[in-house]
């Protein structure tokens, strides 16, 4: 049985939103699951190291290892979700997966009091949200291997991501990887949760968040005399 439970967060920033971090393996169906929860949505995915970067990690056979958090640029994404959560807007970069960089930057802007932020590194920044008072939850979507493999296939080739024959070999390692995915996205504060279940938070810390938004809207309005 699943059993719903806040992530502690820190009182340090007060700031007027929060962010829910959805991290998961590649292909679990965080963008999916983040579109149906109808709130404003960063794309962690979009702070990726251009192609040429020399810090990039690599694999084995010298291709780079897209899969690694040493790809990402972490703090910029933790500083896109501060922006977020303290003025309601930020410039986010734009990445074209096909063309291995970024392709150009767009402004995002928050409404509401609390937003997603998703991608698969996402629990990276767990610690860091945490500490800074800026986390509303943190969740790991899981599903089974082979669904995830499926799904993530399918999604990699109509997208045109990357060749056929590389996609493959990504693919099986990636199933092999997954429970070593999701126990280290755990282990960094993440809740892992199917799609019901993760869907099923989202909803709440909304429902919650926006009592808390309504209640200290009403204490601050002027008392008539």
């Amino acid at each position: 049985m699943s059993h719903w439970c806040p992530v502690a967060t820190s009182s340090v920033n007060p700031s007027p939103a929060r962010v829910i971090l959805l991290c998961g393996p590649s292909g679990s169906g965080k963008s999916t699951l983040a579109e149906r929860a109808g709130l404003p949505v960063l794309q962690l995915d979009d702070f990726y190291k251009d192609g040429d970067d020399p810090t990039l990690p690599r694999l084995h056979d010298g291709s780079v290892d897209w899969d690694d958090p040493r790809s990402w640029h972490s703090d910029e994404a933790v500083s896109a979700i501060r922006a977020l959560c303290d003025t309601g807007a930020a410039d986010v970069p734009i990445y074209s997966i096909p063309a291995n960089g970024r392709a150009g930057s767009r402004m995002l802007t928050v409404d509401t009091p609390v937003f997603i932020a998703e991608g698969i590194f996402a629990a990276e920044i767990v610690r860091a949200c945490e500490a800074e008072g800026l986390l509303a939850d943190a969740i790991c979507l899981r599903n089974h291997a082979l669904t995830t493999a499926y799904r993530r296939f399918l999604r990699d080739v109509r997208e045109a991501r990357k060749s056929v024959p590389f996609l493959i070999r990504r693919g099986y390692r990636l199933m092999r990887a997954e429970r070593a995915v999701v126990t280290r996205q755990r282990d960094l504060g993440a809740t892992p949760c199917n799609g019901r279940d993760a869907l099923a938070r989202v909803a709440r810390q909304g429902r919650e968040a926006a009592a808390i938004s309504g209640s200290a809207a009403g204490r601050e309005q002027p008392t008539a005399v």
